[in-house]
């Protein structure tokens, strides 16, 4: 699982998508192609790079079957 934080905000972005796609024997070309973005797109959301539009994460939940909130989270934590 991969996490990305903006401190800045301290917002919080996870996501399996590279233990999903790899239990499901999907490169990631197969599954860029899939979801019609290029193979980097797939690379930079699996390294924390990249957060997906809800459009593509809606894409990705769609080829796996799950609910978004299944491979991507994010939060806000409450500041103490």
């Amino acid at each position: 699982m991969v996490e990305i934080f903006y401190i800045s905000r301290m917002e919080k972005f996870t996501t399996s998508l590279k233990e999903l796609r790899a239990r499901h024997g999907l490169t990631q070309e197969d599954l860029a192609d899939e979801v019609g973005v290029v193979r980097q797109t797939i690379a930079y959301m699996e390294k924390g790079d990249y957060m997906p539009s809800l459009g593509l994460a809606w894409r990705i939940a769609q080829r796996f079957d799950l609910p978004i909130e299944a491979i991507f989270t994010f939060t806000n934590p409450k500041k103490k």
